[in-house]
């Protein structure tokens, strides 16, 4: 670039070169243009860019007004490539002369001109102040307000410079900004802050280097502008493009700007008043900046009172009342304009909501509370849910509020609240698609998949549960009489309108069971607020109000019990809100809690074994029962103790003539286990003699050498399951020649075989064993007398119970191995895992609903396919109930976890064919070790964690690597028309067992995870081995300095930082930032983790951030690669060596970013921006910005509170609930 030429000189130097320009755009934007043409055309395009003349080139085009604006806006980005990539390079001189392009361009710029060359214009402005705004440049205050005095054009150019200047220092992680450190943020407050404010605020701050221009700011501006365009309520074109550009900036802007600036400047009343302007596009964006508003955190008191109170006003909440109206949207026909604003408004309100709930002693005196609690109840009621749910989630913040929630203003609307919630808890889900109801048609415009859909409204219907149950609490008498009464008056007109109930037709979605649910959930919510009111020790209210509240609801469950219905889900609903009330209010009443525990006994439904859809839920009815049985069990077992002689005859009845299989009589045996284990009223040698006995036959299973036997081999184990003559049937059906399985007819034979493989399945010990032991173990507090006794049952069990537990673990791993099914030929080894692939349903890749694929699994159990299901679900069975059972055993912890000789075994049947399974077989797997590693004792940790971490993160390294590189290897190969749906199922089951795996490095890692709680102990005389006690120390510490574990696992997470995986790629690079310190001293195992991090983590971090796949978390591996860099350049120069095998890198380069990265240690944002300019050249680009994917429409993307709710299990704080321990006893249903 030739700083001698002149500003005007555009005319002169090398016109040939702006003819090939012209020629070569004209090509590529020519419709008629060959590809080889248009290509030969863009890469000439390209290297332009890169020639010293190139910015003068690009002003020249830029400035002639003659030409085209596609030629105008290349000759812009001709500059911007300058400005952006080669600014080091230029002298001061050069500096100055593209800054004086860009003002010249700035000046010139007029209302015709379309937005990309303005926003083009304004880009290349804030480029530039990014990097010389208060170094050299020191006049661009001024400039820009000589702009502002110009035309509307001018006007306009400058609210986008703010706007982006805004962004890009204080909203986006911008490299460039962040590498001026808080430079750039204290100009932009001193150029937009009115001075008298700034004064008033920092009145010791450095004056010295003046960067402003005038006292006023450029919020006061901005208000002037504003109100200007909007003071005569008649508004014309230009006049909306202006208050629309000023709202953005105000956006932008209002979330960091001094609070008092916009109370001087009077802002807040005038983007106010743009909501009055019935102009939506003013609208909105005034609604999106009241947002940005009142998203801020803190407020002063004094703030408050100046930007809050006025939304508090009676004209405020009388003109957003009214807009509230205005924006009524047809479901049938939606304005997407304004239905996007009627959701943004919701969210406004929220906002608004929610710090009036922080601070409602800072609400001024003669605030319109009523007014604006009754627009929070009108947008609740809306049919739009997404319109709904944020003032559904501030009634609970408000209901919730020691400090309001009990307010006159607020109880005189808590009917209201109780109505829509009860209107509000059907299940929308289960409702048809092609529903009229309005709510559905708008969750159809709203949510395109399932899991967001069921996530939605699981927050939608908790949040609805919440107000329930707290109205309840504060009024528990008027409340439960009014839900109370709506439940009759659904009791007795529960068929209105519908068919009589016959099971020919059954569905499980029915009208009437969708009206019983609805109003039993609210009755279940309500009953949690009854219990709270009963125990609160608060309450004055005690004795005959609690007596008449008891007995009123004891009467009205006695009438449900009372009550006949012939569909099994009703009568499961039935009992499981009896069973509430038993639990809950009425629990001080064993005798109710007997009355329905003989109800469920008593509770049958006919058979009718032709119709599917019945018979299966009258399955369901007597798993659900028996549970609760179970529930009721462990409740009240002192006084079913009492009469347990009646209680076992009613059970063991009840049992001999319902109970099908083995399972089943074994779970109505474990409720006759629950009453005697922990019925404390009766002495304990007694007891546990005869739980002794009731476990003795179980035990004697485990022990029978037979089984043993059955167990040492695959073809001896295959014999055990019923399956000694599947290879020889397989072959001899040639069934690897059958293309399609599900139309392929069994044969007598296979069903015989099928039958056998059930009633083999039935004959082993695992399932009953896995109920007995539940019942035996859960829900018991450590250290109580129940617990104690198992702990005693099941120590001397365990050890007769392992070897062939794992035995049956290992075994049925391998059967996942073609190798082991030597009886068949090579030919059929696909047909190995043909048969044992899970077939299941996947929301958005799967053909057809959910309703669909059960059925098509129903329709073909007596087919070939049918049979493979019947196999695998046997597999599969024995694998989960295995994993199941080591489960419930480390709850007993040292009774477990103390045996010596136990980890290897454990470590084998695990994981030595683990990589046999399937990803999402191995998913489960993990799951399954997350608890057991949890909860191993801090005593038996060196004996046991070892071989069992090192083991299984081996595999999943072989796993997941070996997956992710078959994927990437069919991806590369597939055509453009292939049918890419079993392609899309494997990936998505694979980044389950990713981010499973990732999931557990993250909770054994994470800095400040606690330990779990102890476990008991067992004296060292009663086990083998002796009890060594260790120093108190994290999971995460004891993992660092072992290098048998550390080894395989760091390993694991460097291969994860190039899974295509990006939220388990960001958790890693997370993790791994956090270890990176670990290991800059000089203990043992340091130096050989920091060589290995240093070159291996930094080589694929560097490899990660090339790949366009990964661009979204470029910063996250810039903050990893900078943390190597300050904490190990001082001790090894491997990090920079690498550096330097880059092509094109320097040491001089390398070594300022290391001096820059030392000096901004305390500074994460710095670092990112630091280590991201050092790989300027390396960084991959966005698929979007490389032209091969359009950019998302900007009304379809949802903002960060409707991606919140549909977040699983958002709770009233706004949190996400967390996982508990996995549950694999109905896993077995999911899959055919």
């Amino acid at each position: 670039m030739n700083p001698a030429r002149s500003l005007n000189a555009q005319g002169d130097g090398r016109p040939e070169i702006h003819a090939q320009i012209l020629r070569a755009l004209e090509i590529v934007h020519s419709p008629r243009s060959s590809n080889v043409l248009r290509q030969d055309a863009s890469r000439y395009l390209e290297e332009v860019r890169s020639e010293e003349e190139a910015p003068y080139h690009g002003f020249g085009l830029a400035s002639a007004k003659e030409q085209s604006a596609i030629v105008r806006h290349y000759g812009l980005s001709l500059l911007d490539y300058a400005v952006r990539h080669r600014w080091e390079e230029c002298t001061s001189e050069q500096s100055k002369m593209l800054r004086d392009w860009v003002v010249v361009l700035s000046h010139n710029t007029v209302e015709e001109d379309p937005p990309y060359i303005t926003n083009k214009v304004a880009e290349i402005w804030v480029e530039i102040a990014k990097r010389s705004w208060g170094l050299g440049w020191m006049d661009m205050d001024e400039l820009l307000l000589h702009l502002w005095d110009a035309s509307m054009a001018q006007k306009a150019l400058v609210l986008t410079i703010l706007e982006i200047l805004s962004e890009e220092v204080f909203g986006n992680d911008d490299t460039t900004a962040a590498l001026r450190g808080s430079d750039l943020n204290r100009a932009c407050v001193e150029i937009f802050t009115p001075a008298d404010v700034l004064s008033e605020h920092f009145p010791t701050r450095e004056t010295t280097i003046n960067i402003r221009y005038g006292t006023q700011g450029w919020i006061f501006h901005m208000a002037e502008l504003l109100d200007w365009c909007t003071r005569d309520g008649k508004i014309d074109g230009n006049q909306q493009i202006c208050a629309v550009k000023t709202l953005f900036t105000f956006r932008s802007v209002i979330g960091w700007i001094i609070p008092r600036a916009l109370v001087t400047t009077h802002s807040v009343h005038r983007i106010c008043a743009c909501l009055a302007a019935s102009n939506m596009p003013i609208q909105l964006a005034a609604v999106d900046a009241l947002y940005s508003l009142y998203n801020r955190s803190r407020f002063s008191e004094d703030d408050f009172k100046d930007l809050v109170g006025p939304m508090f006003k009676q004209e405020t909440t009388n003109l957003l009342q009214r807009l509230y109206e205005w924006l009524t949207v047809d479901p049938t026909d939606i304005d997407e304009t304004k239905y996007l604003l009627l959701k943004k408004f919701s969210e406004m309100v929220f906002n608004i909501g929610r710090l009036l709930e922080e601070r409602p002693s800072f609400v001024p005196d003669g605030s319109d509370l009523t007014g604006f609690f009754n627009l929070l109840l009108s947008i609740m009621k809306s049919p739009s849910l997404h319109v709904s749910i944020p003032a559904l989630h501030l009634w609970v913040k408000l209901l919730s509020s020691d400090k309001i929630g009990n307010s006159p203003t607020i109880m005189a609307l808590i009917g209201d609240l109780l109505d829509t919630c009860s209107q509000r808890l059907i299940r929308f889900e289960s409702l048809p698609e092609d529903s009229d109801n309005p709510s559905i048609l708008f969750l159809n415009e709203d949510i395109d998949t399932m899991p967001e859909k069921h996530a939605f409204l699981g927050n939608y219907a908790r949040f609805c549960n919440q107000i329930v149950e707290l109205v309840v609490q504060k009024q528990p008498i008027d409340a439960l009489y009014h839900i109370l009464g709506q439940a009759d008056h659904v009791l007795d007109h529960v068929y209105d309108g519908e068919p009589a109930f016959q099971a020919s037709t059954y569905t499980k979605s029915s009208v009437p069971h969708l009206r019983i649910d609805a109003q039993f959930t609210v009755i279940e919510a309500a009953l949690k607020g009854c219990l709270k009111w009963l125990t609160s020790s608060e309450n004055p209210t005690i004795g005959h109000e609690h007596e008449v509240m008891i007995s009123n609801l004891q009467v009205w469950c006695d009438r449900l019990l009372g009550l006949t219905f012939e569909d099994p889900l009703i009568k499961e609903r039935v009992i499981q809100l009896a069973v509430g009330f038993a639990i809950g209010p009425l629990k001080r009443n064993a005798r109710f809690a007997f009355k329905v525990f003989d109800f469920i006994l008593d509770t049958r439904c006919p058979a009718y074994p032709a119709h599917m859809a019945y018979s299966d839920a009258v399955k369901d009815l007597q798993a659900f029962s028996l549970h609760q049985l179970q529930r009721l069990a462990m409740r009240f077992p002192d006084y079913l103790v009492t009469i347990f002689d009646e209680v076992e005859r009613k059970v063991m009845s009840v049992s001999q003539s319902v109970a099908s299989d083995e399972q089943t009589r074994a779970r109505y045996s474990s409720v006759l286990f629950i009453i005697m284990h922990r019925a404390t009223s009766v002495d304990a040698a007694p007891r546990e003699a005869r739980l002794d006995q009731f476990l003795q036959p179980m035990i004697n299973q485990w022990q029978d050498n037979g089984l043993s036997r059955s167990l040492s081999s695959f073809d001896y184990f295959s014999r055990l399951l019923g399956l000694g003559d599947l290879q020889r049937y397989l072959s001899s059906r040639a069934v690897h020649k059958v293309q399609d399985w599900s139309s392929h007819p069994l044969d007598d034979e296979g069903k015989a075989l099928q039958t056998h493989m059930q009633s083999a399945l039935d004959a082993l010990p695992l399932r009953a064993t896995k109920t007995i032991l539940s019942v035996s173990v859960e829900r018991l507090d450590q250290g109580s007398q129940p617990y104690d006794m198992a702990c005693r049952l099941w120590h001397k069990n365990i050890p007769l119970i392992l070897p062939n537990l794992l035995q049956f673990i290992s075994q049925s791993q391998a059967f996942h191995d073609p190798a082991s099914w030597t009886g068949l030929p090579p030919e059929m080894q696909d047909v190995v895992r043909r048969i044992l692939t899970d077939r299941f349903w996947q929301v958005g890749i799967s053909q057809g609903s959910r309703d669909e694929f059960y059925a098509k699994v129903g329709d073909t159990k007596t087919t070939m396919e049918g049979f493979a299901s019947s196999i695998r679900a046997t597999v599969r069975t024995v694998r989960e109930t295995g994993y199941r059972l080591l489960y419930y055993m480390s709850l007993l912890g040292e009774h477990f976890y103390s045996f010596e000789e136990l980890p290897g075994p454990l470590s084998r049947a695990l994981f030595t064919d683990a990589c046999a399974l399937s990803p999402h077989q191995m998913a489960i797997l993990v799951d399954m070790i997350r608890p057991i590693i949890d909860n191993c004792p801090e005593t038996s940790r060196r004996h046991f964690l070892p071989p069992i971490l090192s083991a299984l993160f081996e595999r999943l390294d072989q796993k997941a690597s070996s997956e992710w590189e078959r994927i990437e290897e069919r991806s590369k190969a597939a055509a453009e028309n292939d049918d890419l749906t079993n392609e899309m199922k494997d990936e998505s089951i694979l980044r389950q067992l990713t981010m499973a795996s990732v999931m557990l490095v993250v909770g054994l890692l994470e800095p400040g995870n606690p330990n779990p709680p102890p476990a008991p102990e067992v004296l060292s005389d009663q086990v083998n081995g002796d009890a060594v006690e260790h120093p108190a120390e994290t999971t995460r510490k004891f993992i660092l300095q072992t290098p048998e574990i550390l080894k395989p696992l760091i390993l694991f997470c460097t291969h994860a930082l190039r899974m295509r995986d990006t939220r388990a790629c960001s958790l890693i690079a997370r993790v791994l930032r956090s270890l990176v310190p670990e290991f800059a001293g000089n203990g043992p195992v340091e130096p050989d983790v920091r060589e290995f991090i240093s070159a291996e983590v930094l080589k694929s971090c560097i490899t990660s951030l090339h790949d366009p796949y990964f661009v979204e978390l470029q910063k996250d591996f810039a903050q990893l690669i900078a943390s190597i860099l300050i904490s190990y350049t001082p001790r090894t120069n491997t990090p920079k060596q690498i550096l330097l095998s880059l092509p094109g890198m320097s040491l001089e380069r390398v070594d300022r970013a290391v001096r820059h990265l030392d000096k901004a240690r305390q500074n994460s944002r710095q670092q990112r921006a630091i280590a991201l300019d050092l790989l300027e050249g390396f960084r991959g680009v966005a698929i979007h910005e490389q032209g091969k994917l359009p950019k998302p429409d900007p009304k379809k993307l949802r903002s960060a509170m409707q991606e919140k709710y549909m977040t699983v299990e958002v709770q009233a704080n706004g949190k996400v609930k967390g996982e508990g321990s996995p549950d694999l006893g109905g896993i077995a249903d999911m899959f055919g």
